[in-house]
């Protein structure tokens, strides 16, 4: 948001709304008083008028009412999908990291038995160059006696 919108908000359709009806209002009581009238039809005029906008605010209302309730199903329809895509889709997430997961600990195993099993392979050839170095050398002693 840049600083104007910061400063200064747009207001919602409501008090536009709110701010048309109190104008029109206004605006209708000063014509009427400004007229040059008598008493008597000034105050027909002013009845006749508040039932014609009491009227029209009626329906208003009723617009503004039922567009609201539309509105907040809709919302309410959106929401309830959205909930529903996100814990289908962190089901699926979820199983696919338990895949995942128990593939690396099989592969783990997997590798771990080979290395097992190559360091016993190595420590046997070792322990086998040991003793045939150890038996030559013996050879190789007893029978160069001084």
């Amino acid at each position: 948001m840049n600083k104007a919108e910061t400063e200064y908000p747009v207001q919602s359709g409501s008090t536009f709304s709110k701010g048309l009806i109190i104008g029109g209002l206004i605006g209708a009581a000063a014509a009427l008083l400004f007229a040059p009238k008598p008493g008597r039809e000034l105050r027909s005029d002013l009845s006749e008028k508040a039932v014609t906008v009491g009227g029209k605010t009626r329906d208003v209302a009723s617009v503004v009412g039922t567009k609201a309730s539309e509105l907040a199903k809709t919302v309410s329809s959106k929401t309830s999908d959205l909930a529903k895509t996100v814990a289908d889709s962190s089901s699926s997430i979820l199983s696919s990291v338990k895949g995942a997961s128990a593939e690396v600990a099989d592969q783990a195993v997997q590798a771990d038995k080979e290395v097992m099993e190559s360091a016993a392979e190595t420590a046997k050839e070792a322990k086998n160059e040991i003793s045939s170095s150890t038996t030559s050398s013996s050879k190789s002693t007893s029978g160069s006696s001084y």
